[in-house]
């Protein structure tokens, strides 16, 4: 095998690597922050049946 085979394998694997990659994160929705998603609303009805009596 010459060098310029063996160069043009390694780009062409190196190539079909980094399609995949691009692929597996187009198949990821990407995640838009929500602050209601993560909004603390305060005790639940489990911290008040803990601390009821205190």
């Amino acid at each position: 095998m010459s060098v310029v085979s063996c160069i043009a394998a390694l780009l062409r694997r190196a190539a079909e690597g980094f399609f995949k990659f691009l692929a597996w994160i187009g198949e990821e929705p990407i995640s838009r922050y929500r602050p209601e998603a993560h909004y603390m609303r305060g005790p639940g009805p489990a911290w008040r049946a803990k601390h009821h009596g205190h």
